[in-house]
C-alpha cells in the first residue's frame, strides 16, 4: 500500500458506534512498521493555559488543547506550519510538520501556526490497511493546512466530507447523537 502520510483519515460508518465518530485524523508518517497521527477535530474543552501554561508563548492564551489521539494522553504533540519547513522534527506534508524533542522558543522562529494535543492516534503493522481498505473504517482525503488549522474544527468533518462527495455524504444528515432522529 502506498503511504498516507500527509493525507486525512475521514471516519466512515463502520465507526459511527465509537469514539471516533466523526473524526479526522492527520496521518504524521505511515510506513510498514505502522502509522500515527492526530485528531484534528476533538478541541478538549481546557485551554493552552489551563493545560500547558509553559507553553502559551506559542499560541494565544485562549486556544484549546486538542485530543489527538487515545495513546499517551498526557504527552503534548506540537503540530505547526512553519516558514522553513526544514525546521520540522517531523514533514508531514508542504509546510506542516511537528515539532520533536526538547526546544525552546528559538526553535519555533519559523511556525506560522500552531495547534497543541494531547495524545496522538497509533495504528501497528497492517493495521490502517486493514481499517482502510478491508474494514473501510476511514476513507482518505489528501490535507491541505487549512484542514489542519480550521477556525472550526467542530464542522471539518462536514467540511471535509462535502468536498469528497459520494458515499459519505448520506452521513452528514445523520444527527451526532441517533435519539435526536
Amino acid at each position: 500500500m502506498e503511504s498516507l502520510k500527509g493525507r486525512l483519515l475521514v471516519a466512515g460508518p463502520s465507526l459511527w458506534g465509537t469514539n471516533l465518530r466523526r473524526t479526522v485524523v492527520l496521518v504524521a508518517h505511515h510506513d510498514e512498521a505502522g502509522a500515527i497521527g492526530v485528531i484534528l477535530n476533538r478541541p478538549s474543552g481546557d485551554t493552552v493555559a489551563e493545560a500547558v501554561p509553559d507553553l502559551t508563548w506559542m499560541v494565544r492564551f485562549e486556544d484549546p488543547v486538542f485530543l489527538g489521539g487515545p495513546v499517551r494522553p498526557d504527552a503534548v504533540v506540537i503540530l505547526g506550519e512553519f516558514t522553513c519547513p526544514e525546521d520540522a522534527g517531523l514533514l508531514a506534508f508542504g509546510s506542516v510538520g511537528f515539532l520533536v524533542g526538547h526546544f525552546r522558543a528559538d526553535d519555533a522562529q519559523s511556525l506560522q501556526r500552531v495547534r497543541l494535543f494531547a495524545g496522538f492516534a497509533m495504528w501497528g503493522p497492517g493495521e490502517l490497511e486493514a481499517q482502510v481498505h478491508g474494514a473501510s473504517a476511514w476513507s482518505t482525503e489528501p490535507a491541505t493546512a487549512e484542514d489542519v488549522f480550521h477556525s472550526e474544527p467542530e464542522v471539518l468533518w462536514d467540511r471535509v466530507v462535502e468536498r469528497m462527495g459520494g458515499e459519505l455524504a448520506f452521513l452528514r444528515a445523520t444527527p451526532s447523537d441517533f435519539v435526536l432522529n
